[in-house]
């Protein structure tokens, strides 16, 4: 009997170095989810005829309506190389920034990306942010260039002239690989035509090339001219099929998981390396304790919360007993489930090395560290780009509201991008994302999917708060008088800043001695004692233990950390959250009986101290900024740079090639709502921009005390 596509699935799932975790990632319409097609019909996953139309992986409504991928979705397949057999887990992400933390996701559960440049557009700024985002995470980069069928049709290039367009959009792509990898691999993940590791195509017309395809099969791109000059480009996936041609540069490029998992895992994981379980994660053994990360949380209305992710050491078997580590909790296993797009396949067991979905796992959050026994999780996943735009969401019957309630928890948990808060207090539920269209689409899927009518206030902008310089020391006392907490702030320094956000820095509790820290520190100039001192990195701010000597302090601590987490998460100003500050702990004085030092006495001293320092500091709002790229006709110069200026914008750039302009400017979020009408409008609908990157900037003087009043009413606080 013929042997079905989920067996050999399960056959190949055991040989380790048979097995490529992908990921697809590019700018927005470079071709993602039609280039994924391809790859199905060659697996036999969907019918030749529609690769390139059906979209496959794009099943939600609201995707295809759109024309757009939102979620990353996941595909397991079979592809034969000669006489072996090779299992590859796909993942098709999203390309508009607003969706930029599904593949931030994605990434952690991949070892290699195939990026996709649209051979006209060249490299975008999404295309550099997905870059980014591999390499934070040693994700391995090859290149596809598509839509090569436009340079033929619409440029109309002859043969040389296409060439030196690929050498110069490959070189482009080094450049920017050399110029954002860590030292590790600086020089060796470079992408070369000469080794295979770059192909070319048109996946609408199912064909790309290889130059060891090219070479093997003595093809050059005069004969796809010709087979377009003379309308037979239709033969041509035939001639060189694009998922042949695509899934050898993977298998041949692109590493397996136990090759990666060496040189990822100390990156990723900060336990002790020298452990069983270190050891069983740097060889991915299948024998050894689990370890599984979970990337991505469904709601099935059948099966419940399904969790996707990958299991980077032993075997997953239906019905054990396993330790979820943020949770704190044991629960059992259910369902083992491998992913064919929107279609989940069930399955008894499944060993390392593969991405796969699981159910059973109460009340999960994405980054849950799933493991045999309690062990230290993995790091957090850290978005590029922070949701900096915030609508209140109300439902529109009070009946309701307790649904409401369930239904935000569960977004969150699906998209962990979005950040809900529920306030109890005020009664206020506040959805943050990436920008419009984010929070436009959520709010569509709560109306649709879930079937819950709401309504949404105009969007709103999320500040920080920071500090300008250092205060004195301050103390807070416990509600009893009997624990005191003396605390300084400082600003923090922007080197040290830029590796947290760079990801270079985790943000963690140090619970051991963490040498990745000490020396990423000692980078920058500090020094190994005062290195070793550092206790939290939290939301771009550090906590330092400066104290000597404190008899219970071990017992205190995690309270400690935690009255620094509320005071981050809220600061005095207009209770936005805290960025860029160093906060020392200098000295405490404890009761000498452990019952009155509970957190009802430890938290509120923390805050208390904490709050009087950033009061001497100099307190003050930053706002988001937006870097962004704007495409247009040079005719409309005059009408873009009056719209950055109303805007309270400025022009950093411009690039004018013929009738063409590139312009770079960097916007207040704040003054960006309706920006896409405003520059359709002003430059007759030719004009069209990207976000290139994120910073924040203090808010001028003169707006700080109107802006901070205006928050503080909004949310119900004393104007005071």
């Amino acid at each position: 009997m013929a042997e079905s596509m989920t067996e050999k699935v399960m056959r190949i799932m055991k040989s380790p170095d048979r097995i490529r975790n992908i990921a697809i990632c590019a700018h927005i319409d470079h071709g993602k989810t039609t280039f994924s097609d391809n790859l199905l019909a060659g697996a036999g996953m969907i019918s030749e005829d529609l690769a390139g139309k059906q979209l496959a992986l794009d099943f939600k409504e609201d995707e295809q309506a759109r024309g757009i991928t939102i979620d990353a979705a996941n595909v397991s397949m079979v592809h034969e190389v000669g006489d072996n057999e090779f299992l590859i887990n796909l993942i098709d992400t999203p390309g508009h920034v607003d969706f930029g933390g599904d593949v931030t996701r994605a990434m952690r559960a991949v070892d290699g990306a195939i990026v996709l440049i649209d051979a006209v557009e060249g490299i975008m700024p999404q295309t550099e942010t997905v870059l980014r985002q591999a390499l934070r995470e040693r994700v391995k980069p090859t290149l596809f260039i598509n839509k090569v069928d436009r340079l033929i049709k619409e440029v109309k290039l002859t043969p040389e002239k296409m060439q030196e367009r690929f050498i110069n959009i490959i070189t482009n792509v080094n450049n920017f690989i050399h110029s954002i990898s860590p030292e590790d691999i600086k020089g060796k993940w470079s992408v070369n035509v000469q080794d295979g590791s770059v192909a070319f195509g048109s996946a609408f017309h199912n064909w790309a090339l290889s130059f060891t395809y090219m070479e093997k099969n003595n093809l050059s791109f005069k004969d796809i001219i010709q087979a377009y000059d003379s309308e037979e480009y239709k033969n041509l996936g035939q001639k060189a099929p694009l998922h042949k041609v695509v899934l050898d540069m993977v298998i041949n490029h692109l590493p397996n998981p136990v090759d990666a998992q060496k040189y990822r895992i100390p990156k990723i994981w900060h336990g002790d390396l020298e452990s069983i379980e270190g050891k069983a994660l740097m060889e991915s053994d299948p024998d050894g304790p689990l370890s599984f990360v979970v990337i991505k949380i469904i709601i099935d209305k059948h099966a419940g919360e399904v969790a996707t992710g990958r299991l980077f050491s032993g075997t997953l078997k239906q019905g054990m007993d396993i330790y979820m580590n943020l949770a704190k909790r044991r629960v059992r296993l259910q369902q083992i489930s491998i992913y064919k797009g929107a279609q989940r396949i069930t399955v008894d067991n499944v060993p390392s090395g593969n991405i796969i979905g699981i159910t059973g796992l109460k009340n999960v959050y994405t980054g849950e560290t799933v493991s045999t026994n309690p062990v230290e999780p993995f790091e957090a996943m850290k978005n590029i780009f922070e949701p900096v735009i915030t609508k209140s969401i109300d439902a529109k019957s009070a009946a309701d509201l307790p649904k409401l309630v369930e239904v935000l928890k569960q977004v969150s948990k699906e998209d962990p991008s979005i950040v809900i808060q529920i306030n109890e207090e005020t009664g206020e539920n506040l959805m943050s994302g990436m920008g419009e269209l984010h929070l436009e689409i959520i709010e569509d899927r709560i109306k649709r999917e879930k079937g819950l009518d709401v309504i949404a206030s105009p969007p709103i902008v999320v500040y920080r708060e920071t500090i300008m310089k250092k205060s004195e020391e301050f103390e807070g006392k416990s509600p009893n008088k009997h624990n005191k907490f003396y605390f300084y702030v400082e600003p923090m320094e922007d080197d040290v800043y830029e590796l947290i956000k760079a990801g270079e820095l985790p943000e963690i509790r140090v619970k051991k001695k963490d040498p990745a820290i000490y020396n990423k520190l000692g980078e920058v100039g500090w020094s190994a004692k005062d290195a070793q001192k550092v206790k939290q990195i939290y939301k771009g701010n550090f906590l330092i233990d400066g104290t000597r000597g404190i008899v219970h302090i071990g017992e205190v601590i995690e309270m400690v950390m935690d009255g620094f987490q509320q005071v981050i998460d809220g600061g005095i100003l207009a209770k936005e959250p805290c960025v860029k500050m160093k906060v020392y702990l200098m000295d405490m004085k404890l009761h000498e009986d452990a019952i009155h030092r509970g957190p009802a006495q430890v938290l509120p001293a923390v805050r208390e101290s904490v709050r009087l320092a950033l009061g001497d500091a100099k307190a003050t709002i930053f706002e988001p900024l937006q870097i962004l790229q704007i495409e247009s006709p040079a005719e409309f110069l005059g009408e873009i740079s009056k719209l950055i200026q109303n805007k309270r914008g400025q022009l950093l750039d411009m690039i004018q090639e013929g009738e063409h302009m590139t312009v770079k400017a960097k916007l207040p979020v704040a003054e960006m709502f309706g920006l896409s009408n405003d520059l359709r409008s002003g430059t007759g609908g030719r004009g069209t921009f990207y976000i290139i990157d994120q910073v924040f900037e203090k808010v001028p003087e003169m707006l700080q005390n109107k802006l901070i009043k205006q928050i503080r009413d909004r949310k119900g606080l004393k104007t005071e």
